[in-house]
């Protein structure tokens, strides 16, 4: 099945258009509590074709990611009992509920693990982040921490990739075209590899 060359390919189509900063800004600011399909894959089309504002670019997509989690975060912490219907038919409620215990876990312990796993969901490209958002707010986490813990893991998504489209340009875009979809399942398969290594150890 060849779901993410059609993702990819609906995205490009979205960064080619004239109001592609708005599209990017709104893709960026979804996907950080509900939508499924990652940034990137607009901003690198994009950069490509500026690469001069390959930066500029990565900071206005970070910029709408931290709204975005801002939005996750306020939906967990005021409205998570009234939307669990609607979470639990889109097949949220339980990853989110798994955040919480996560989260709940690692507040009571130590602190130092609360701010390594909200880095490391903020670095997935796939799925965690939208759903870790909603477990800070239900669990209470303090703002600013959430805040700057996304603001390092979304940024150095964001600026990496910046950093190889003015590196490496045309060259990394083909690179992503031809192994988009192996990218894709491999990215799923680590993350299912690292939640079943978690779980083992727990």
């Amino acid at each position: 099945m060849r779901l993410f060359s059609a993702l990819y390919a609906r995205a490009l189509v979205w960064a080619r258009e004239p109001r592609a900063v708005p599209y990017l800004c709104g893709l960026s600011f979804v996907e950080a509590f509900i939508f499924p399909i990652p940034p990137e894959v607009m901003l690198a089309p994009m950069m490509l074709g500026k690469r001069q504002r390959a930066f500029h670019l990565a900071n206005i997509s970070l910029l709408f990611s931290l709204l975005g989690a801002l939005v996750g975060y306020a939906l967990g912490h005021w409205a998570f009992q009234g939307l669990k219907p609607a979470l639990e038919a889109l097949h949220f409620l339980a990853p989110i509920e798994h955040g919480v215990e996560v989260l709940r876990t690692e507040m009571a312990t130590h602190r130092w693990g609360l701010f390594g796993v909200l880095i490391l969901a903020a670095l997935q490209p796939v799925v965690p982040m939208k759903f870790i958002t909603w477990a800070s707010g239900i669990v209470g986490v303090p703002v600013l921490p959430f805040l700057a813990c996304m603001a390092v893991g979304r940024g150095k998504r964001v600026w990496l990739l910046a950093l190889l489209i003015r590196l490496f340009g045309d060259r990394a875009e083909r690179i992503l075209h031809q192994y988009i979809e192996w990218f894709g399942w491999v990215a799923l398969a680590l993350l299912g590899a690292l939640l079943g290594w978690w779980l083992w150890l727990r």
